[in-house]
């Protein structure tokens, strides 16, 4: 689907607020109300917008700390890489798990209530699993931009 410059527009707003009303962001974008819905549903069934999600205030959710962990994995092959995978998804204090490029297999995104609650996870979860051979920890002390959603 090309995505031209008022569909741009667009999808910049809903990045903003996804709950603006159609007649608000028809308004902003300078067309009928009924264009830009063609245009929003459009833009969902080409699957260009995959959903909507609500933000979460992690402090609210108990949630107290917040760390990027870099994954270096003892074997490269697809079984240890689907077995590393698997057991990220059973975990929840993954938020987010990428399989990047460089000198490490992983990055990881954490949420735990505390230090104990963090350690406990390094500990019991990636600490007993065979296919891990180093990991490396960031823990965020401030986000000054942060547009994920």
């Amino acid at each position: 689907m090309r995505i031209d410059p008022i569909s741009e527009h667009i999808l910049h707003i809903l990045l903003q607020d996804g709950r603006i009303s159609n007649l608000d962001l028809a308004e902003r974008v300078g067309l009928s109300p009924s264009a830009c819905l063609r245009r929003v549903v459009a833009l969902e069934k080409a699957g260009v917008i995959r959903g909507y999600r609500a933000i979460l205030d992690p402090r609210q959710m108990g949630v107290g700390i917040v760390a990027y962990i870099t994954v270096g994995l003892s074997q490269h092959t697809k079984p240890a890489q689907e077995a590393f995978e698997r057991a990220m998804e059973r975990a929840p204090e993954v938020r987010e798990c990428h399989n990047v490029t460089g000198a490490v297999e992983y990055l990881l995104r954490v949420e735990a209530a505390d230090l104990a609650a963090y350690k406990a996870f390094h500990t019991e979860v990636l600490g007993t699993l065979p296919q891990v051979q180093s990991l490396t920890t960031y823990v965020v002390i401030g986000s000054p931009k942060d547009e994920r959603a």
